[in-house]
């Protein structure tokens, strides 16, 4: 059981508050476009890059003015998803032609004309999926498109069987639009053995909580990871029932799309904002916007905590293999170098004031070490969930 403290700490990290509990504190930070910047999203940011706090909030202004000037070249056709940020905070697009270059530098954003196309390389990511889906390679860990390298990504540590042969025999036949990246741990779904304190409980596992939303009804839904309401399981907070599966796009051994819902009971309000676990106060949230790749972000869980790095890719595939279970491929993830650990499954990602996602997996040689530690881990974008399941997300 845990200690009174203890669970203080668990209600302000997960979110999850009783109907006739105080409110999650909202400490407002430095100004910033779209809205505040709380304070602990600004330390936590400035401590995993170790820099001042006055240029963590620098960093999160540039990202939102330049992510503000691509949405409005959209509507001239640029397309976004070449987009990253570079080292320099930069954000860069990959375009087709001198023409189109000119169009986003004028603009004030970088442009780069790329060997491969955007759409070369989402349809070359596509095909592989197909791939996988006809027989799952489980040596091959993850790819997706990195447009930083304009490149499609393998990562894969073995290539024994036939299925792994027969993909990667695909991958090289896409010559240089595809690399291939040696690594040899596993990738995992990243829910965790029950032990005292647990955030979110379902039968001897657990996950954490993440956002908040209404059904066309009106009613309050969670947004979570699929495999944490794989067999629609009853949710308990702290040993006291709250929530309920209702339905899921995730199947150990099936190709599956890793969200899900749960119906949450009557009296328990999911809150508005994500925990920082004692790394300052609650983080608002504003909306669901996706950020670019290259933007910061940080994650809440209930095993590593609170945890910061930047976004690396998105529409990310990734085989699964979890102990006792089937191999599992994964569709449409995001990707990023956030550490995460068993457990945080489910919980929520923000990048500003906006709502990334929920917690999908990560590596099993991810070492964690506070805000500061990085590893590699998959996020289910939330805007997608949002979208599928026709939610309203429950902003602050």
């Amino acid at each position: 059981m845990a200690s009174g403290a203890a669970t203080a700490a668990l209600v302000m990290a997960g979110g999850v508050v009783p109907a006739h509990g105080a409110p999650a504190t909202d400490l407002a930070g430095p100004a910033g476009p779209g809205g505040h910047y709380q304070q602990q999203m600004v330390r936590a940011l400035a401590d995993s890059l170790g820099i001042s706090d006055a240029a963590a909030v620098r960093r999160l202004d540039s990202q939102a003015a330049q992510q503000k000037t691509l949405r409005t070249l959209r509507s001239s056709g640029v397309d976004p998803r070449g987009a990253f940020f570079d080292s320099r905070g930069k954000l860069t697009v990959n375009v087709d032609d001198a023409r189109t270059a000119r169009h986003v530098e004028s603009a004030g954003l970088k442009a780069r004309i790329a060997r491969h196309s955007a759409g070369e390389l989402d349809d070359i990511k596509a095909e592989l999926d197909r791939t996988a889906e006809r027989s799952v390679p489980t040596g091959v860990q993850g790819w997706g498109v990195d447009p930083a390298s304009d490149k499609v990504v393998i990562q894969v540590r073995d290539r024994s069987t036939a299925a792994d042969q027969a993909f990667l025999a695909k991958a090289a036949s896409y010559g240089s639009a595809v690399t291939v990246q040696r690594n040899d741990s596993k990738a995992v779904t990243m829910a965790g053995t029950i032990y005292p304190g647990s955030r979110m409980d379902y039968g001897n596992h657990y996950c954490s909580v993440g956002f908040g939303a209404r059904d066309s009804s009106g009613k309050q839904v969670l947004v979570t990871a699929g495999h944490c309401v794989e067999n629609l399981p009853d949710l308990y907070y702290d040993g006291s029932h709250f929530a309920k599966g209702t339905s899921t796009r995730f199947r150990h051994g099936r190709d599956s799309i890793d969200m899900g819902l749960a119906s949450v009971d009557s009296g328990t309000t999911i809150a508005a904002q994500v925990g920082t676990w004692n790394n300052g106060g609650n983080v608002a949230v504003k909306g669901s916007q996706r950020a670019p790749v290259g933007s910061d972000v940080c994650k809440s869980g209930a095993t590593s905590h609170w945890t910061c790095g930047s976004i690396k890719s998105y529409n990310y595939s990734v085989t699964y293999s979890d102990p006792g279970q089937p191999d599992t491929l994964v569709t449409n993830l995001g990707l990023s170098n956030t550490c995460d650990l068993g457990g945080d499954s489910g919980g929520a990602w923000v990048s500003g004031n906006q709502g990334q996602g929920m917690t999908s997996g990560g590596r099993t040689d991810n070492s964690c070490n506070g805000v500061h530690g990085q590893g590699t881990s998959y996020f289910q974008p939330l805007d997608d969930a949002l979208k599928y399941y026709g939610l309203r997300l429950n902003t602050a």
